[in-house]
């Protein structure tokens, strides 16, 4: 491998990309086309020297979990991220498999959201990207690890996870997840990953095994669902599911349902979300 064409191509990339593109604002004249290295570097949270050396070829030898979280800051096409594995010396990942990418036309409409929570999945309920709305309703999920950012771990393990839901919810929830897992188990066929999944929640949860057990095989789909924070009050969505053809990468967007007071709730709660992760 040329080494040289790695940092080629991550500069092309990024020069094709206007600050709009990736939700940030452009702030003043420019003096070159494209995002600033820096905001490169704040999207794929890395340090700027970092990602000025890879550009530069040097020394820098870039792991797996860099190369998915570059290819989410720069908004690669499936294609081009695996253009990028293969640059680095990588296999690509296969299409389903989890790590921090996240399918750039779903990385579009999240970044368009600005006035509802939405944010995006994959096929294992595992949390790619969130809105600012997102983060200040659930908490920020997308930089844990496989299981710390898997929705479907989280609300079987972790009895946080559930605060904001009604009581009167959480067996619909549960079963919803399990039957979703289910359905995702059989799309990926003989796979380690979500073999392993299931066998630690088995382990981990009564209540998922119980679930497991109906045997019920159903993708998540939109649902109505009652929500409680603390801060912003009580939040009537409709659950929307927006399914990717080419990653199976699923965006759920809270839609607030009309005639109650949770659009407004939501401009409270963006403004809590402005102090806690910035404008």
């Amino acid at each position: 491998m040329n080494h040289n064409d790695l940092g080629s191509f991550l500069r092309a990339r990024r020069e094709a990309l206007r600050p709009a593109d990736v939700g940030l604002v452009a702030g003043g004249r420019r003096r070159t086309p494209g995002l600033r290295r820096s905001e490169v570097a704040l999207l794929a949270s890395v340090s700027v020297d970092y990602y000025e050396r890879l550009e530069q070829s040097r020394n820098a030898h870039p792991s797996q979990a860099m190369l998915s979280s570059l290819a989410k800051a720069l908004r690669l096409s499936v294609d081009e991220r695996d253009h990028l594995y293969r640059l680095a010396g990588y296999a690509p990942p296969l299409r389903g498999a989890t790590g921090q990418y996240a399918d750039p036309s779903m990385m579009y409409l999240l970044d368009a959201l600005a006035t509802v929570p939405a944010h995006i999945l994959d096929d294992l309920s595992t949390m790619l990207a969130q809105n600012r709305l997102s983060r200040a309703l659930f908490g920020s999920w997308e930089l844990g690890d496989d299981r710390a950012g898997n929705v479907t771990w989280r609300w079987f393990t972790d009895p946080s996870s559930r605060a904001l839901n009604i009581t009167e919810e959480h067996a619909a929830i549960g079963r919803g997840y399990a039957a979703d897992l289910r359905a995702a188990a059989a799309r990926r066929g003989n796979d380690s990953v979500t073999d392993r999944l299931i066998a630690e929640l088995l382990c981990a949860s009564e209540e998922f095994a119980r679930y497991w057990q109906e045997m019920s095989v159903e993708p998540l789909h939109s649902t109505l669902k009652q929500l409680v924070h603390p801060e912003a009050g009580p939040l009537d969505v409709q659950c929307d599911v927006v399914l990717s053809s080419i990653t199976g990468h699923r965006m759920v967007i809270f839609r607030p349902q009309p005639g109650t007071s949770t659009a407004e709730n939501f401009e409270f709660l963006d403004v809590l979300g402005q102090q806690m992760f910035g404008a």
